[in-house]
């Protein structure tokens, strides 16, 4: 009665949770200035800009051009376009221009596009409408829409990718579970169920953002997609797993379920307590960004181990052992008693472990070598895109024919009485074209300034430090520095105190959940280093594959503490399996014995898990952004190097030649490994597997 009862539960709480679901969109936050902390100099700028001009607006910049030079006509319709754009929703203020370039070529025109009502989708649709107005009775005049509008719009567009992505990683789920269970049915109740758990998260997520202050953007949402769908999976296999074995020993499917549940779950909810009290760390970044991400991400991963452990588990018994079809497992029926290739390995390592982990170590630490070559410090607008969208076209043209940073400003907000000192310094500073007039109000005033390089390349970065330093240093004039370049470079700043700050403490955390666990010291400080050691391997080859294979032209500065959380955590997720099982076995048997009953018994369970979590993450190569191909490729890789190499081979060698003092201080250390049986050799046999 009691699965009957839960399958209702969950299906009651989806309805509203469809509904919810679907309003995530609405509540995001993708303007960048709303990423920073309130103490930011660009975000106090923003504030303090509000009564200078419109609030919560994104410059979009018009470029026409015709390489034989503009015509009157061609004027009389940017003219004519300029008025149209008016009309748009969300347009504010009267469009500035239309300008003529230089040599005669192009024409700009600048249109400030409102952010605060439908966000970046209202930005979208606003370019939209410009595109069509622009391109209408072109008669060979080119037109494109670049500035941070545009670039808003592409990334909208990139974003929408996320159905898709969605699908991809079903499907990428559905292909691994089908060679795992060998089975067209089974593999529809994991499935099922996290679709089930991502939506619940959704809604949940939804729920924090409308009413706790809950920070999330588009890049919440498709790293939440394959978070839940990978991780949720892994969790349906270790039970899935667990319970076949289970009805071979037990006639009626409820015991056996409740046995399987019993066994595998408090692997299960260590693994999940794990990452989310890991993502939970995110929440001390002063990106708000990244400290929106840790709890979404908690959520998503709680939210999928309660699926796993209530409906997973109701459905399973629902459906009875035919779910299994066509190899069900029968009521006194043995498993497979071919020796299994994890069973050999383990045989393998046994023989010298200590001369296989060195070698592993050593091994993984030339990989890691490649970190020093990793470009982490901020990537331009116009390379975040993998592909190269009308956007980054309309830059180049736009720089071609005027001062790349035109449209964009800097600005500085100061005391009113030293508006031409600042006006002058700024005027001297390196990298800046041009510099306005100052506007004066209540005592303060407002000077914009045009950038020499593109707003967001690093060298208009460099350009606005030392516009800060010069503007700083005036006496009396309270003077600070904004503008879209500014808010950029606060990010990169922002996110690598982050890293220096965040990734000791998820550490020490990682390590005190380990210890609590294993009830041992000396096994979490091991496991905590090979999953660093991992980390650093998986880092240092895929800055070499961004280098030299992609050809990125670096990485956004938040990249490395998501990696780094992300693969430690999920890497701690396949050792808490291995270990704990290791220790179960170690209890009975001694540690030896342990070690490779334990790897025999959880090694394919534990691969198929991490197949599913490295292809999930994969299919963020799906969308056209360098950002998520970093994160899906560096997660994906250094998830089948933990599964693969760290777990079987290093973490294996490292219990056999450290022994009973893995279990240091713990009355397990006191337990001293008994000698093989006779006639047994290192190839225990292995027990039925987690």
């Amino acid at each position: 009665m009691a699965k009957w009862v839960i399958a209702a539960l969950w299906i009651a709480m989806l309805v509203p949770a469809f509904m919810f679901a679907g309003k995530l969109g609405d509540v995001e936050k993708n303007d960048s200035s709303a990423w920073l902390p309130g103490n930011a100099e660009a975000t106090e700028v923003v504030e303090q800009a509000k009564k200078f001009q419109p609030a919560e607006t994104l410059p979009a910049i018009v470029i026409y051009d015709r390489p034989a030079g503009v015509t009157s006509a061609d004027l009389a319709k940017a003219q004519a376009d300029a008025d149209a754009f008016t009309g748009i929703k969300d347009v504010v203020g009267q469009p500035q221009g239309p300008a003529k370039a230089q040599d005669g070529k192009a024409i700009q025109t600048v249109v400030q596009v409102h952010s605060g009502t439908e966000g970046w989708r209202g930005i979208r649709k606003a370019v939209d409408e410009m595109n069509k107005i622009g391109e209408r009775n072109a008669n060979g005049l080119g037109f494109h829409v670049t500035g941070p509008a545009g670039y808003a719009s592409d990334s909208m567009k990139a974003f929408g990718g996320g159905g898709a992505l969605g699908m991809i990683t079903a499907l990428v789920v559905v292909v691994i579970l089908l060679f795992t269970y060998r089975s067209p049915l089974l593999p529809l109740l994991p499935l099922l169920t996290a679709g089930g758990a991502l939506v619940m998260s959704e809604a949940v997520i939804y729920l924090l953002a409308k009413h706790a202050g809950l920070t999330v953007n588009a890049q919440t949402s498709f790293i939440l997609t394959v978070l839940v769908f990978g991780a949720a999976t892994d969790y349906a296999l270790l039970l899935t797993s667990r319970y076949r074995e289970e009805l071979r020993r037990h006639e009626d499917r409820h015991e056996a379920m409740a046995v399987a549940l019993h066994r595998s779950g408090p692997a299960i909810v260590a693994s999940a307590a794990t990452v989310a009290v890991s993502l939970l760390m995110l929440l001390l970044a002063t990106l708000n960004s990244t400290k929106g991400l840790g709890p979404a991400c908690a959520v998503g991963i709680l939210v999928g181990l309660l699926a796993m452990v209530t409906l997973m588990p109701a459905l399973l018994v629902i459906c009875g052992r035919w779910i299994f079809w066509p190899v069900r497992p029968s009521y006194g029926s043995t498993g497979s008693t071919k020796e299994g290739i994890w069973t050999r390995v383990g045989a393998a390592v046994s023989g010298r472990p200590r001369i296989v982990w060195i070698g592993a170590a050593l091994v993984l630490g030339v990989m890691a070598v490649g970190v020093f070559g990793l470009k982490a410090d901020g990537i331009s607008s116009r390379d975040q895109f993998t592909s190269k969208p009308a956007t980054v076209v309309g830059e180049e043209i736009q720089a071609r024919h005027f001062p790349a940073g035109s449209g964009d400003p800097i600005y500085v907000v100061a005391k009113a009485a030293s508006a031409e000192r600042v006006k002058t310094v700024l005027s001297g500073v390196p990298g800046v074209a041009d510099v306005a007039p100052p506007v004066i109000k209540d005592g303060e005033a407002f000077i914009l300034a045009t950038l020499a390089d593109a707003p967001s390349s690093k060298a208009a970065m460099r350009t606005v430090e030392r516009a800060r330093t010069a503007v700083h240093e005036i006496d009396s004039a309270d003077a600070r520095l904004g503008g879209s370049t500014a808010i950029t470079l606060d990010i990169q700043r922002a996110a690598a105190r982050d890293s220096k700050v965040i990734i000791p403490i998820v550490l020490v955390v990682v390590f005190l959940i380990l210890a609590l666990l294993l009830r041992a010291i000396v096994a979490p400080l091991l496991l905590m280093a090979t999953v660093v050691l991992s980390f650093g391997a998986a880092l240092g080859v895929s800055s070499l594959v961004f280098n030299h294979v992609f050809h990125f032209a670096g990485a956004d500065a938040a990249f490395p503490l998501l990696a780094f959380v992300f693969l430690v955590a999920l890497g701690i997720d396949y050792n808490i399996f291995l270990v704990t099982r290791v220790r179960e076995e170690a209890l009975r048997y001694g540690t030896r014995r342990g070690a490779l009953t334990g790897l025999s018994a959880t090694g394919g369970v534990i691969t198929s898990a991490g197949l599913v979590l490295a292809g999930t993450f994969a299919a963020l190569g799906s969308l056209p952004l360098v950002f998520a191909a970093q994160l899906g490729f560096t997660v994906a890789f250094g998830v089948l190097l933990d599964t693969m190499i760290v777990r079987s081979v290093l973490v294996t060698a490292l219990t056999l030649d450290v022994g009973r003092w893995m279990w240091w201080p713990s009355k397990l250390f006191k337990q001293h490994d008994d000698p093989p049986p006779a006639g047994e050799s290192a190839r225990e046999p292995a027990l039925a597997g987690t």
